[in-house]
């Protein structure tokens, strides 16, 4: 038997659409199922990269935090970005997450939108970025994530969905202004962040939901006027590094992925098989060899509502159509939900690595 393949390697082979000494897999999760993991494997509960090597995860992020001025007021109960999004908590049964709230720019008038803070690239710490790319050497280390250069939804948390709807269909201009703002940031950020890696970031991640769980939720004509010219000033700064880029959509969005491949982009995450047109098989046919695919285990399915047998049969399937050839790496298609059984979430990871071998 062959040697493993060092995560780096085993994820650039997948993402390049060939076939690794295994599947890669990834992790992301809301806060309540992190603490019971980490519990079941004895660790403490600030130990994350204790439980990324537990579950045998291939992939770990750098980023440059914010250390810029405060640009917007703090808020009792309130947590606020850098972009003067609002969240609050909500507690539920099963834990509890951070909703957005407040939309404070809703409603708000041209000037008020043209003059509204937004960060410069200068107060990020890249330093971070250098740290984490030696500290995780060997994995496959990513920058940026599925908000990364979003229009509709990092614009909806601020103004709210529907009204972000009614700008784009509208053309609205101030509001355009403030997107194109924002991306500017975004992209430079992202410029700085490769270049404090050194050549040890291996994989761009933007992100952007097009999709409802039965279609589209724009037109494809407005997704091209107005959303892919913006995403491809992002996927050109990884380009000019040579660098894969990945696109996180949630919903039915395959009706995008042509467009994806003509921009460069080589990866879809979520890939949510209930939508519609996002069955495993239906991408694979499809799009195989030409897209890598990141996702297929949803979590809104036997990961939260079945059993640990039912969630290795759901891997097992799914790695069935996925695998062959290459090209594919196992992962929730949203973040695991605090209302997955911790066993149900163990026996996911434990099945990938015990079928996800070629």
């Amino acid at each position: 038997m062959p040697p493993a393949m060092p995560p780096k390697e085993r994820v650039k082979t997948a993402l390049a659409c060939a076939e690794p000494d295994r599947v890669p897999v990834n992790y992301s999760c809301n806060a309540g199922i992190d603490g019971r993991l980490k519990q079941h494997f004895g660790l403490d509960a600030g130990d994350e990269e204790g439980l990324l090597r537990a579950l045998g995860v291939d992939f770990r992020r750098a980023s440059a935090p914010y250390v810029g001025p405060e640009l917007h007021e703090n808020l009792p109960d309130r947590q606020i970005s850098i972009w003067g999004i609002r969240k609050r908590w909500i507690e539920h049964d099963s834990g509890g997450y951070w909703d957005y709230c407040d939309f404070p720019l809703n409603g708000a008038d041209a000037e008020t939108i043209a003059n509204w803070p937004t960060p410069s690239p200068d107060d990020f710490d890249y330093d971070t970025v250098r740290s984490a790319c030696r500290r995780h050497e060997g994995y496959a280390i990513t920058v940026g994530g599925p908000g990364l250069g979003d229009v509709i939804n990092s614009t909806g948390m601020i103004r709210t969905m529907e009204q972000t709807l009614v700008d784009l269909i509208l053309r609205d201009e101030a509001v355009l202004g403030y997107i194109d703002r924002r991306i500017d940031v975004l992209a430079e950020v992202t410029r700085r962040e490769i270049e404090a890696g050194a050549g040890a970031i291996d994989l761009v991640w933007i992100g952007e939901d097009l999709g409802t769980q039965q279609g589209p939720m724009i037109g494809l004509d407005l997704y091209r006027e107005l959303i892919r010219p913006r995403h491809q000033r992002i996927v050109d700064v990884a380009k000019s590094f040579d660098l894969p880029v990945m696109i996180h959509s949630c919903g039915s969005s395959s009706w995008a992925f042509e467009d994806f491949i003509e921009m460069g982009i080589d990866a879809v995450d979520t890939l949510q098989p209930e939508a519609a047109d996002m069955a495993p098989a239906y991408l694979k046919e499809r799009f195989g060899g030409r897209l890598a695919f990141h996702g297929c285990i949803s979590t809104a399915g036997p990961v939260a509502y079945g059993t640990p047998k039912e969630v290795v049969a759901n891997v097992r399937e799914t790695l069935e159509v996925m695998k062959p050839g290459g090209g594919y790496c196992l992962a929730p298609t949203h973040q695991l939900q605090d209302n997955s059984p911790t066993g149900n979430v163990v026996a996911m990871y434990e099945a990938a690595r015990e079928y996800g071998a070629y």
